[in-house]
């Protein structure tokens, strides 16, 4: 089985210059799919692009990122969801709370949050979350929608032990692993060994989070190998296992058929 990258923002401005170099450099390297989560309304159309440029490569989710929310996110959240009616999407994302950079717009985050949970309820949809400075808020949240009934990854997980044992507490959901896990600071090279390998999916986050050695540079899809090889070391497992047994775990999450 091929690796795939359950997180990347491929169609972001920062790839417009090699793009196409970019992908056919993580198609020759093993990377079988890209899924492409959305940020906001104005990224929803170029985000569709590349997907349609590429259809057996690219599998894109739609939802409003918690950055994206702010005065104006009821309309917003609208257009989201007829751009969630318009076509079929591998899930709803990229969506949560962050409360890291702002609190002020706190309140309709959770709004936004818990309706796009709704939505993936309604939808029979795995969510892809964010999660800043705000674990405890978004599983309130979660809890309050009924968490039995989602299913997903929490994205970019950068939560403590605690935090870890209770995402693992809801059994629909993997846990997204990118290049903040070869960071020295992280600690998740001490927790994640607690829980299954089965309940880890790769990804990058591209064109943020570069693992080491290219920590601080734009991050690129290949570099997914990098974490998978870190992944490796932490469970004392070979590459191919860990690819075979992330990419199983992908495939059965967003129900990823070819």
């Amino acid at each position: 089985m091929k690796l795939i990258d359950t997180h990347n923002h491929i169609y972001l401005d920062a790839f417009d210059a090699d793009r196409d170099q970019m992908i056919r450099d993580a198609r020759e390297s093993g990377i079988a799919k890209l899924l492409l989560p959305n940020v906001d309304t104005d990224t929803i159309r170029p985000m569709l692009e590349v997907c349609e440029q590429y259809p057996d490569f690219m599998l894109p989710m739609m939802g409003l990122h918690p950055t994206s929310v702010n005065a104006g996110y009821a309309t917003a959240l609208r257009d989201t969801e007829t751009a969630l009616a318009a076509r079929n999407y591998c899930a709803i994302g990229e969506i949560g709370l962050d409360l890291y950079w702002d609190k002020t717009f706190l309140k309709e985050q959770k709004l936004v949050f818990e309706e796009q949970l709704q939505w993936s309820i309604d939808l029979d949809l795995p969510v892809a979350i964010h999660t800043r400075d705000a674990f405890a808020e978004v599983f309130d949240s979660m809890y309050k929608v009924g968490a039995d009934k989602l299913k997903g990854v929490f994205h970019s997980f950068t939560g403590n032990r605690e935090e870890l044992d209770e995402a693992c507490k809801l059994s629909g959901f993997m846990i997204g692993i990118n290049g903040v896990v070869t960071f020295k600071n992280s600690g998740l090279s001490d927790i994640l060994p607690t829980k299954s390998i089965h309940r880890i999916v790769l990804e990058t986050d591209a064109p943020y989070l570069a693992p080491v050695p290219y920590r601080g540079k734009r991050n690129n899809p290949v570099y997914i190998w990098k974490t998978a090889e870190k992944i490796a070391e932490i469970f004392d497992l070979s590459l191919d296992k860990v690819i075979d047994i992330t990419s199983a775990n992908a495939v059965k999450i967003f129900k990823i058929t070819n």
